[in-house]
């Protein structure tokens, strides 16, 4: 089983429109992919718009155009065949590899346009072939005639795919006679092959000349949208669709050349039925051809209008009064539970015939396409570079040819009409950010996963082979905490310090045995991915579960991070206890050795509330003697970088004992400031005889908002004693931080410019 294919719900969750357990359909490669695609190719722009490019262009112009819409279907044939070997197809074929591959979101996007563009082809063609009726019969009502067009392929396709697909034989045989009457015509009539190289009209340039053609070639996918009724979509869906484009190509490079024999070059451009002048019997040979093929891709449309919408219903994308009652995956082709979905686009279809002139719609609807040929291709592209184990397609595509292929689809969507390409970006995007605001748990594999792995390993490795120095230095930090909900503030500090430069990972310590606690960890690291999402916190969740707290944290701190790129300073909340304040201090000490910061905050509450009209205070205190100092401003200064602490005031504080110390320190913080280019304001305070330390700090700083101190290594057995100092200097002050600097660029973090 292939290790891409998603797992059956549990206990009564979403169905997957692609379980193991789908009952497949009857139809085979012929009827199931070769009929609805090449009757879709072989369509009005054969009949119509050949011989008027070929009037207008020349014959080479013309062949060069041919080869280059069809390069492009080719390659998104390719593609989509690629996904279609590699894993089983579910229902709705463009949306499903769509949306299993980049996300509900972006399948979504994709899809509810594909719907309307099949729903409104189908009032598009009954158009057209209203409007082909009425050469022969003038007089015939428009919308009338296309409202019975739209009715009678919505009843031949509530018969069956099946029987939709049988009654496009007959047309198929229809569209041969046409093609065998244009041959026989233009050998046994034709003016001789002089006209192929007859000078083109000039009035219409090479690149509008693809514009008109390429509509003819975007029907490649007409098999692939009735993927769920394949017996067998793996081999039906490439070897149909490869016969049908390879059919539709050769048909197309010979007609041309068929029509240059058949009529000079006035008569082409003037004559759009100019095949009722060549054949043998006019237009009772040519028009029953004609008028087969467009309602032959009103059916295709028909048929894969309801399949799309069936789908973004069994995935939870459609309004919930949309949706009805799902089924079984079981169930998903049968007609009872299509019927509802047909009838809610056969509905729009005939809707859409009385808006009338659909012609500002109808490059919208080819713009929809073409977002859907090239996401294909930009999906099989990512899964090639992704180089996922699970992508293993019998049908092996370079990665470079994919992404040509979507290029290509760029191209013709700007060539055809930048601002119908335009509309459609915009629609598809607007319906991205819609979705992407559900926030949903996929069981399927996600494409770009696999690219992100490849760039995290291709950059690691690089990574890897640059040396450290000061200056590339960034605090990638690692919060510990026993609640994440109870430390919100903590890890919202912990994100502020590493201000979108390092990496933040929040680690939820279990005290426990592995082996006796009953503990789904994958569950706890959703529920805290899900609360980070919610508060915008970017952070990674992790779940350790430890016996003992303190060696929880210095074994975690060891083994956190990815090759080279691992954590370089420890985080800890306030402990509630002096003993445990001990304990972090001891710590300490063992996260020296294998070079990790120590930072242990006390965050009150109402730090996120400044006081009114007055920016916020961030207070350093300078004491030279442990190298913190460089550490602790580099934390205030990337704290006032967010936007949260936006205007902030960063001052250095330090006290002399008598004023020539005083005059040493103001100078050397003179001097530092500008050089490490931190907007600090220094300050250096004279201490009078009759105060303490600890009273002239809680003065200067009772009003700040944040007060960074130094951390000294306490001796062997002072631990407790240097605790309880460190419990008497924070005392009342709101919100305190004790930094401890064990990197490997001790006091030169700010030299260095690493800020």
């Amino acid at each position: 089983m292939d290790s891409r294919q998603p797992c059956p719900p549990r206990g009564g969750g979403e169905r997957d429109v692609s379980s193991d357990t789908e009952q497949r359909g009857g139809l085979g490669t012929f009827l199931g992919v070769y009929t609805p695609t090449v009757l879709t190719i072989l369509g009005v722009i054969m009949f119509l718009r050949t011989g008027w490019l070929l009037g207008h262009l020349g014959l080479p112009k013309l062949i060069l155009v041919i080869c280059l819409a069809n390069a492009i279907t080719i390659i998104t044939t390719l593609s989509f065949s690629a996904v279609a070997t590699n894993i089983r197809i579910g229902v709705a074929g463009a949306y499903f590899i769509t949306s299993r591959s980049l996300g509900l979101a972006v399948g979504g996007a994709i899809g509810l346009p594909l719907f309307f563009s099949q729903a409104l082809s189908v009032t598009l063609y009954s158009f057209g072939l209203a409007e082909s009726l009425r050469i022969i019969w003038p007089a015939l009502p428009l919308q009338p005639v296309a409202l019975g067009v739209v009715l009678g392929v919505g009843l031949l396709v509530y018969l069956g795919a099946g029987a939709a697909l049988k009654a496009q034989v007959p047309i198929m045989i229809l569209i041969g006679v046409a093609l065998a009457g244009l041959a026989i015509g233009a050998l046994a009539r034709g003016t001789g092959p002089g006209f192929a190289l007859e000078p083109p009209s000039g009035e219409l340039g090479l690149w509008r000349g693809f514009a008109v053609f390429f509509p003819a070639v975007t029907g490649i996918m007409a098999g692939l949208g009735l993927s769920g009724d394949l017996r067998d979509p793996g081999r039906a869906i490439p070897l149909g669709a490869f016969l049908a484009v390879g059919t539709g190509l050769i048909v197309y490079l010979g007609v041309p050349v068929l029509l240059a024999f058949g009529a000079p070059g006035a008569i082409l451009r003037e004559d759009p039925l100019v095949w009722t002048r060549i054949a043998p019997f006019g237009a009772l040979l040519i028009l029953p051809g004609l008028w087969g093929a467009i309602f032959s891709s009103a059916v295709g449309s028909m048929l894969g209008a309801p399949r799309t919408l069936q789908a973004l219903s069994m995935d939870r994308l459609l309004p919930r009064r949309l949706r009805g009652r799902p089924g079984t995956p079981g169930q998903a082709q049968g007609r009872r539970a299509l019927t509802p979905w047909l009838l809610i686009s056969l509905a729009i279809s005939l809707v859409a015939v009385f808006l009338g002139d659909l012609n500002a719609v109808a490059p919208v609807v080819t713009m929809f396409f073409l977002t859907v040929y090239g996401t294909i291709n930009v999906v099989t592209a990512l899964e090639t570079l992704s180089k996922d184990p699970s992508w293993r397609p019998r049908l092996r595509v370079p990665w470079w040819v994919s992404l040509l292929g979507a290029i290509g689809c760029l191209f013709a969507m700007v060539l055809i009409n930048p601002l119908a390409g335009l509309l459609a970006f915009v629609a598809e995007g607007v319906l991205w950010a819609l979705l992407s605001r559900r926030q949903r748990e996929l069981r399927w594999g996600d494409a770009r996963r696999g690219i992100y792995e490849a760039l995290v390993r291709w950059a690691l490795v690089r990574h890897a082979n640059r040396p450290m120095s000061a200056r590339s230095w960034r605090p990638n930090v690692l919060v510990f905490v026993s609640d994440p909900v109870q430390h919100l503030d903590l890890i919202r500090f912990g994100d502020w310090f590493s201000q979108a430069r390092g990496v933040v990972t929040v680690c939820e310590l279990v005290v426990g045995d592995l082996l006796e606690e009953d503990l789904d960890l994958a569950a706890r690291r959703r529920t805290m991915r899900k609360l980070f999402l919610q508060e915008r916190l970017v952070v990674f969740p992790e779940v350790m579960v430890v016996s003992d707290i303190v060696e929880g944290i210095t074994q975690v701190a060891q083994a956190n991070g990815l090759g080279t790129m691992d954590s370089n300073a420890v985080l800890l909340g306030w402990p509630k206890d002096r003993g445990l304040m001990t304990e972090f201090l001891r710590v300490m000490r063992r996260l020296e050795r294998v070079r990790r910061s120590l930072i242990i905050g006390r965050i009150q509450p109402s730090y996120s509330m400044p006081r009114s009209g007055a920016p916020r205070t961030v207070h350093v205190w300078w004491g030279g003697m442990q190298r913190n100092g460089d550490l602790m401003l580099l934390l205030a200064h990337l704290l006032t970088r967010n936007a949260a602490w936006h205007g902030s005031r960063v001052e250095v504080l330090s006290i002399a004992s008598n004023d020539l110390a005083r005059q040493q320190t103001e100078t050397y913080l003179s001097r530092l400031m500008p050089e490490i280019r931190i907007e600090a304001q220094p300050r250096v305070i004279m201490k009078p005889k009759d105060r303490s330390v600890r009273d002239v700090i809680h003065a200067e700083s009772a009003e700040a908002d944040v007060v960074f101190f130094g951390l000294a290594t306490p001796a062997a057995g002072e631990a407790e004693s240097y605790a309880q100092r460190i419990e008497e200097l924070a005392g009342d002050l709101p919100t305190v931080f004790f930094v401890k600097n064990s990197s490997l660029f001790v006091g030169d973090l700010l030299k260095s410019g690493g800020a």
